[in-house]
């Protein structure tokens, strides 16, 4: 029982010291990446052999934690084997109660710790909590259910263009509407109209934060918590890019329009026959329409189970987001109409999710950063459009 005892405290040290040296390469690998990425920003060549040095010694670094890394998860365990050998050849009653019933080696230790404590008369507190002298027995941490979402990606229906710089402009070519012309066997060739060509400024700006987990949490809990947090924090990334289309999308040029026939005409004749234009509604308008029916007594929207939204408008599909998310306040009857991936673009600099330990609150920082920029580049490709039902219809 003492050789096991000793063990135990072994092992709770190893695996402190693991921890520490998973922070610590954590760090380390934070410096690689930022040094990898001042790379990109060298320009002479004379400068990149102090950059390529701090590479090669950071590397070096990383090899020498992970042959630490190696060796204590080596040693720890032989230290499990050598604890799980003892408890093999203890007599039975002295084995770990509880194994076979349900028990993980979690709860199994804290409950030989409260064991140990209560006799020992307070004096042994190893592998459980004490508050105020009190033995506190450990709540089982039970998988949390998650509440669905339905969640829209806005991301897939604008243009993504990948950019390596924090700023830059990005040149738009406008549809001309120029022919070629006619000219006679053997004629010199005419000149063609020139191209009409924007240059749209974006400027990336940086999202990011972290959450904090604490180590008990991870431990104690029967289910993949960081997995958890991961996912959250991708669903924040994702309702960040949603919010900066969406502004875009509502700075497009303002059209009142007043019944199904309103619509009907900014579809029809508005737009350029050039463009692929989409519905993007909120919620009331897609309410106020899926509830309208034609003078046959047919609702207005069709289904389609091969658009993504499941609806489709005058035979272009149907994007329903939130009231507050397209429009300002609940019961806004606003939307986007237009071919959405030609009127604006998402610059899109880098994203990614790290996670490092804090060793001061022992735990650990799963963070986040996603770095974009969006903009209107074609303004002539939809309409920000308010409707109003046509009463005498």
């Amino acid at each position: 029982m003492a050789k096991a005892i000793i063990i135990g405290s072994k092992l709770k040290l190893k695996r402190r010291a693991l921890e520490g040296i998973k922070s610590e390469l954590s760090k380390i690998k934070l410096r690689e990446d930022e040094v990898l990425k001042a790379i990109d920003d060298v320009e002479n060549e004379e400068d990149l052999a102090p950059v390529e040095q701090e590479v090669e010694a950071i590397q070096a670094e990383l090899e020498s934690k992970n042959n630490e890394k190696t060796q204590l998860e080596e040693e720890i365990a032989a230290l499990e084997a050598e604890l799980e050998a003892l408890n093999d050849k203890a007599p039975q009653g002295a084995q770990q109660k509880g194994a076979g019933r349900g028990m993980n080696p979690q709860q199994t230790e804290a409950r030989d710790g409260i064991v140990a404590y209560v006799r020992s008369k307070g004096q042994e507190r190893a592998g459980f909590t004490s508050v105020e002298g009190g033995a506190l027995i450990p709540e089982e941490l039970l998988k949390p259910q998650e509440v669905p979402e339905e969640e829209v990606d806005l991301s897939k229906y604008v243009n993504i263009a990948k950019v390596n710089s924090g700023s830059g402009k990005y040149p738009v070519i406008k549809k001309s509407g120029n022919k070629m012309v006619s000219v006679a066997e053997l004629a010199a060739n005419p000149e063609l109209a020139k191209p009409s060509i924007d240059e749209v400024a974006y400027d990336i700006d940086t999202y990011r934060g972290y959450i904090p987990v604490s180590q008990e949490v991870i431990d104690d809990a029967d289910y993949d918590v960081l997995d958890l947090i991961a996912k959250e924090i991708q669903s924040q990334e994702l309702n960040t890019k949603n919010a900066a289309i969406a502004a875009v999308l509502k700075t497009a040029p303002a059209k009142a329009v007043t019944g199904v026939d309103g619509l009907k005409k900014v579809f029809n004749v508005d737009l350029k026959k050039v463009y692929m234009p989409k519905a993007i509604l909120s919620a009331s308008l897609f309410n106020e329409l899926d509830t309208t029916k034609d003078a046959n007594g047919r609702y207005l929207l069709q289904d389609d189970i091969t658009v993504e939204s499941g609806k489709k408008l005058f035979g272009k599909e149907v994007i329903v987001l939130d009231d507050e998310m397209i429009g300002t306040t609940a019961g806004d009857l606003v939307g986007f109409i237009g071919d959405a991936k030609a009127f604006m673009t998402l610059f899109d600099r880098k994203r990614a999710t790290v996670k490092w330990v804090d060793n001061d609150v022992y735990g650990q920082l799963l963070a986040g950063f996603v770095r974009f920029d969006a903009e209107a580049t074609d303004t002539a490709a939809g309409f920000y459009v308010t409707y109003t039902a046509d009463v005498g219809a």
